[in-house]
């Protein structure tokens, strides 16, 4: 299956030319049919007489409904461009072949219509002449060139023959397993409800699969398939295909939406691309210009960032950063064209390289460079851009590289095995699951510096405490649990950092006390000594409240509050001796561990509710009992 478009000047006969080929007349508006125009897309097909089936989307010519043609000539796998013999090249003739020339379709055929009007064969030739002179140096500058007449027939069958001849360079679109459907029809049908239509790429549609509709993120179901108006249980790529959707209403769609499975495509505001401008275009692009963008079946107001230099002049090529006003969907590798919005008018167009880039600062050739790597298309390139600075799983790579998951899959485990990439899963595993988290090593090395940086800073600022809470490392890196603790895992590997716990810490860290400070440690020391079951008052401990964290870091004193501290050997003995009492007595009161070790209210208080909190006692109404696993837990 394959789809031509037509192309060319308003009246030069692409419609009449249409219906005298397929029999269908593409003009499905009232309207339409009433002035003898087309003012939007209109569909027909045909079957050629090498038995090849084929689409046809025709397109409108009057330079005030471009933006209806724009929005069905992606996704062409030939074009029809169709110059009238009576009047030769015109306006609109030169804007669609400059359309076709941007969005490289590279094969096609020329039509010249109403050949049947030109008595004089000479003015015919002159007519050939300009046209091949036209083409040269455009991408349909090898297409055939036929004379035709859609009333008579004369031409009609060398031009289904040439046509045909076209399409056998042409290779069938290639089912990379994630089918999107550019939408540029939504209407409702009686007894069926909502039906969208579309040309299904990058995948295959069936019958009852759960779809999405981008950028809005609705859900719905596929009720029903067609292909030329035949019921079909799966569509393929690359067809023209008309979706029956249940669960969404027509007035929730539009053109320039797209159809999806869910959860693999997501709409972007900033879209990285290497622009071409016209040389005829009539001025230089400057920095913020403002330009209409269309891409797929979408329209969208663009804001420009030039990324290498203050301008672009016509006939220049370019890296550019469009900032949408509205989000889109689009894939690397979709082209686009850009129109000026008044006076409108097509002035370049090329290919989106970045479909959801990170930042990017202008005029830096290490920044230019990556965008060049990715423009060329090497699936490890593609595969390096799609971690974007951080670990992604298997299938998230594959998903976003763009490339088919077999190929994907291949090119991860080769440079896997060649060490360029980090699996962090069990060692003992030879191959790579679709949930192993990978990580470039240049990148785990770049994260590993950013963490030694971070925590060179932290020990700097907090030298008594033992190291830096995970939590407040993942919150300066934005990175998840499970991939903070996978680096770090690896980095322990390194010998240059030590993780206890909840803590994080260089591996050579430690903590030292100036003279000063070493005074006040051990004068605070000798008080808990001799007063171990009732140390004092808070007032009267005379240390800083950050030697205070580092003793309790180094486990030399036990806090169990903010002002009541015991030795660690005194706060085991206590617990001791109130377990012991409750195995001999039962239950044991406040007042009973007061008096059992000779203190006040306020500590035997402060170390029950902490042996609760530690679940080695519970409390029953005023007395502790020890802690017993309620019947029926485990």
């Amino acid at each position: 299956m394959f789809v031509i478009g037509t192309a060319g000047h308003v009246d030069h006969g692409k419609s009449t030319l249409v219906k005298a080929l397929s029999g269908i007349n593409p003009d499905r508006l009232r309207e339409e049919q009433e002035r003898e125009m087309t003012i939007d897309l209109g569909f027909a097909w045909l079957t050629m007489p090498s038995g090849r089936e084929v689409s046809i989307v025709d397109v409108p010519g009057h330079e005030r409904f471009i933006k209806n043609m724009l929005a069905g000539v992606g996704g062409l796998d030939a074009a029809l461009l169709v110059i009238a013999a009576d009047e030769g090249v015109m306006p609109q003739t030169r804007e669609h072949l400059d359309i076709l020339n941007l969005l490289e379709v590279s094969r096609g055929v020329v039509a010249i219509t109403k050949a049947d009007l030109v008595q004089d064969p000479e003015w015919l030739d002159l007519v050939l002449e300009e046209v091949y002179e036209y083409l040269e140096g455009t991408s349909l500058e090898q297409a055939p060139v036929v004379p035709v007449s859609a009333r008579t027939g004369q031409g009609l069958p060398e031009l289904l023959a040439a046509m045909d001849q076209v399409l056998e360079s042409a290779t069938s679109r290639e089912d990379l397993g994630r089918p999107r459907l550019p939408i540029d029809r939504a209407f409702t049908m009686t007894g069926f409800g909502t039906v969208v239509t579309g040309t299904l790429l990058g995948g295959s549609l069936r019958l009852g699969q759960e779809i999405e509709i981008l950028p809005q993120g609705l859900h719905g179901r596929i009720r029903g398939l067609q292909m030329h108006k035949k019921k079909v249980d799966l569509a393929l790529p690359g067809w023209r295909t008309a979706v029956n959707l249940s669960g969404l209403a027509v007035e929730e769609l539009e053109r320039g939406d797209v159809l999806a499975l869910p959860d693999w495509l997501r709409a972007s505001r900033r879209l990285v691309v290497r622009l071409r401008l016209l040389a005829s275009a009539p001025l230089s692009l400057q920095q913020d210009d403002i330009l209409d963008l269309f891409v797929g079946s979408a329209e969208r107001r663009v804001r420009l960032t030039l990324l290498e230099g203050e301008e672009l002049a016509p006939g220049e090529t370019g890296w550019v950063l469009l900032r949408l006003r509205q989000p889109t969907v689009a894939v690397r590798g979709d082209r686009f064209i850009l129109r000026r919005p008044s006076p409108s008018l097509t002035i370049g167009g090329g290919m989106i390289v970045d479909a959801h880039p990170g930042r990017l600062r202008r005029f830096r050739p290490e920044v230019i460079a990556d965008l060049e790597a990715l423009a060329r298309g090497r699936p490890e390139d593609l595969l390096r851009q799609a971690f974007r600075g951080r670990p992604r799983q298997v299938r998230q790579l594959v998903t976003q590289s763009g490339l088919a998951e077999e190929q994907a899959q291949a090119t991860l485990e080769r440079l896997w095995q060649q060490g360029e990439l980090l699996a962090f899963q069990d060692s003992q595993e030879a191959t790579l699951k679709p949930t192993t988290l990978l990580l470039p090593r240049e990148i785990a090395e770049s994260l590993h510096e950013r963490i030694l940086g971070l925590l060179d800073r932290y020990h700097q600022q907090y030298p008594l405490r033992p190291g830096m809470p995970k939590e407040e490392l993942k919150s300066q890196l934005r990175l998840d649990g499970r991939t903070l603790n996978e680096i770090l895992t690896w980095a322990e590997g390194q010998a240059s950092l030590v993780v206890q716990e909840a803590l994080v810490s260089r591996a050579e860290h430690e903590l030292r006390f100036s003279l000063e400070q070493q005074a006040q440690v051990d004068a605070f020391l000798r008080l808990l000594e001799r007063q171990p079951y009732a140390p004092p008052p808070r007032q009267d401990w005379a240390i800083e409240p950050a030697l205070l964290d580092a003793l309790e870091a180094q486990e030399r004193i036990v806090r169990l509050s903010p002002d009541v501290a015991f030795l660690p050997q005194i706060y085991q003995e206590m617990r001791h001796k109130v377990l012991v009492e409750i195995d001999r007595h039962g239950p044991i009161t406040v007042a009973a561990v007061r008096d059992l070790f000779q203190t006040s209210r306020k500590f035997a208080l402060a170390l029950l509710e902490d042996m609760d909190r530690q679940k080695v006692t519970r409390r029953v109404g005023d007395e502790r009992v020890r802690y017993r696993t309620p019947k029926g837990g485990s």
